[in-house]
C-alpha cells in the first residue's frame, strides 16, 4: 500500500516592525491585558519558566529567553530581549531591544514575529500602573523618577492612565542631559494633567512623595532610607537582573514587599542582593502581584504602610501584550505577511 502524501498549506506569519506595534499599542488597553495577566498567573493559569540568561560579560550585557503559555487565554509566545547599558553611547543602540514570537497553541505555529522592543516598554509601564492601582496610596499626587530613560517614560505613561492626573513629577538621572530632554519630551504631551520638573538630586526627587519609581541599571543602592516615609510606594523596576539594586535594603526591612515573580525576583530583583547578604529573607515577601490581583492576598492594608513592588518582567505580560497587538494588526490591516515555513 503506497502512503498517502499530505499535502502542507503554506503558512503564513505577520511581521510586524517596532514602527507598527508602536502605532497598534495604547496604554489604557495594554492596562487591561497585563492585569489580565497578572490575575492569570495569580490563579495558577499560566505556565512560565523563569527566564534563561546569557551573560555576555566582556560587553557588559545579557541576553534573556521569556516563554509563557496562558492556557485560560489561550496565548502564547516567546520573546528574547537583551539588556547593554552601553549601547546609547557606545554603539547608537537603546539598552534594551526585544523580539517577540508569538506561537499558535494548537500547532505550534509562529503567527507573528514582531519587534518587541516597545511592547517591552509599554507592558512595563503597564505593570507599575497596575501595581500602584492596588499597592500605592488611592489620592497619589506626587511622583518621583529615578532615571529618565525609555522606561520612566512609560512608566508615567501607566501611572497617568491610572491616575489621569498628577500635581508633580519630579525627575532625576545622572548629569548626562536626560532628565532634561525627558521633560523637553514629556511636557508638550502631558504637561496639561501634571508639572513634570527635572531636580538635581535623588533626595529632592523622592523626599515628601507618594509613588517613587525606580529605572536605572544601577548596582549600588540610589534611594537611602533616611528619605522614605509613611506611606510611600515603591515600584522597582531597574534591578532586573543578579547584582542589581537601587533600593537602600533597610527600605526593605520596613516594608511589605510584593514581586513579580517569587524565583526570578529572587535571582535578579530589587531583592535580591539584600536576600543573598541575609538582610531579608522570603519572609519578608509579602506575596505575587498577581495574587493580590486575583483576590488572593491583601495588597495596601492601611494609608501609613511603606509598599514595594520589585519588577523583574514576565513573559505572560509579553505575550497579552503582543496578542494584542497582532489582533489590532489583523483589523486595521497592519504588517506584511511572509512565508517563514
Amino acid at each position: 500500500m503506497v502512503p498517502q502524501l499530505v499535502s502542507v498549506a503554506p503558512m503564513k506569519t505577520l511581521l510586524l516592525t517596532e514602527k507598527d506595534v508602536k502605532q497598534l499599542l495604547s496604554m489604557d488597553e495594554v492596562m487591561q491585558v497585563v492585569e489580565s495577566a497578572f490575575k492569570a498567573k495569580g490563579l495558577g493559569h499560566a505556565q512560565m519558566p523563569a527566564k534563561i540568561y546569557l551573560f555576555y560579560n566582556k560587553y557588559k550585557g545579557d541576553l534573556r529567553a521569556m516563554p509563557s503559555y496562558l492556557q485560560e487565554l489561550d496565548i502564547s509566545a516567546v520573546k528574547i530581549v537583551n539588556s547593554h547599558p552601553e549601547n546609547p553611547t557606545k554603539h547608537g543602540l537603546p539598552t534594551v531591544m526585544a523580539i517577540i514570537i508569538l506561537v499558535d497553541p494548537k500547532n505550534g505555529a509562529p503567527i507573528a514575529i514582531m519587534g518587541g522592543t516597545w511592547a517591552t516598554d509599554m507592558r512595563t509601564g503597564a505593570a507599575g500602573g497596575i501595581t500602584a492601582k492596588y499597592l500605592a496610596k488611592k489620592d497619589s499626587k506626587v511622583v518621583g523618577l529615578i532615571g529618565a530613560g525609555a522606561q520612566a517614560r512609560t512608566q508615567l505613561m501607566g501611572l497617568l492612565s491610572l491616575y489621569k492626573k498628577l500635581e508633580e513629577v519630579r525627575v532625576w538621572s545622572l548629569p548626562d542631559g536626560t532628565k532634561e530632554a525627558f521633560v523637553a519630551d514629556m511636557e508638550p504631551k502631558y504637561g496639561d494633567v501634571a508639572e513634570i520638573i527635572a531636580v538635581e538630586n535623588v533626595k529632592d526627587a523622592v523626599e515628601a512623595a507618594d509613588i517613587i519609581v525606580t529605572v536605572t541599571p544601577s548596582r549600588k543602592p540610589l534611594v537611602s532610607n533616611d528619605w522614605v516615609e509613611a506611606g510611600m510606594h515603591f515600584n522597582c523596576i531597574g534591578a532586573d537582573a543578579p547584582g542589581k539594586q537601587e533600593l537602600d535594603p533597610d527600605i526593605l526591612r520596613r516594608a511589605k514587599i510584593f514581586v513579580d515573580d517569587r524565583e526570578q525576583a529572587s535571582h535578579g530583583g530589587e531583592i535580591n542582593v539584600p536576600l543573598t547578604k541575609g538582610i531579608i529573607t522570603s519572609q519578608n515577601i509579602s506575596g505575587e502581584i498577581g495574587e493580590v490581583v486575583a483576590g488572593l492576598k491583601l495588597g495596601r492594608a492601611s494609608p501609613d504602610e511603606i509598599t514595594v513592588f520589585t519588577s523583574t518582567g514576565l513573559a505572560v505580560q509579553d505575550a497579552v501584550t503582543a496578542d494584542l497587538a497582532y489582533k489590532k494588526a489583523l483589523a486595521k490591516g497592519i504588517g506584511q505577511f511572509v512565508e517563514i515555513i
